[in-house]
C-alpha cells in the first residue's frame, strides 16, 4: 500500500457564505494540489469536503495520513464516527458529507492528525491559501 499524506483546509467567507477547500496530496517527492468552492456553505463543510475530494483523487487503496487544522474533522474521523454511525447520524451536522466520507474512505487505511492552524505549518498554510482563494473566487462570481 502506498503511503500518502493528505493535507487539507477549508474556508468560508461568512459562515455560512461562499466557501472553498484546498488539498495537497503527497506521495514520496510527488505532490498534487486540489481546490474547489461552493456558493453557500460553512467552514466545517469545506474542511470535510477537502478531505473527501483528496481521497477521491487517489486511484488505488492507500495508507493515508490526513493532516488538518480542523478538530471537527480530525476528531470526527478518529473518535466520533463510529458513534455517529451507531445512532444513524441523528443530531449530527453534515451527515451527507460524513456518509460520503465513509464511502470514499473505505478502500484506504486512514489516520487523521491535527495541526495548529495559522502556525507556520508549511503545507497547512498552502492549503489555507488554496481554500481562501477558492472561496474568494466563489464570492466574486456571486
Amino acid at each position: 500500500m502506498k503511503k500518502i499524506t493528505l493535507f487539507s483546509d477549508g474556508s468560508a467567507l461568512g459562515n455560512p457564505g461562499p466557501g472553498g477547500y484546498g488539498v495537497v496530496l503527497r506521495y514520496g517527492d510527488k505532490e498534487k494540489e486540489l481546490s474547489g468552492s461552493e456558493d453557500h456553505t460553512t467552514n466545517n463543510r469545506m474542511e470535510l469536503k477537502g478531505v473527501i475530494e483528496g481521497l477521491k483523487a487517489l486511484k488505488e487503496p492507500c495508507d493515508v495520513d490526513i493532516v488538518s487544522d480542523s478538530s471537527y474533522v480530525v476528531k470526527g474521523i478518529n473518535e466520533w464516527l463510529d458513534g455517529w454511525i451507531k445512532k444513524d447520524f441523528k443530531k449530527v451536522k453534515n451527515p451527507d458529507l460524513w456518509k460520503e466520507y465513509i464511502e470514499v474512505a473505505k478502500p484506504h487505511k486512514i489516520h487523521a492528525i491535527w495541526v495548529r492552524g495559522h502556525d507556520g505549518h508549511v503545507e497547512n498554510e498552502r492549503c489555507d491559501k488554496l481554500a481562501r482563494d477558492a472561496a474568494q473566487s466563489a464570492k466574486d462570481l456571486l
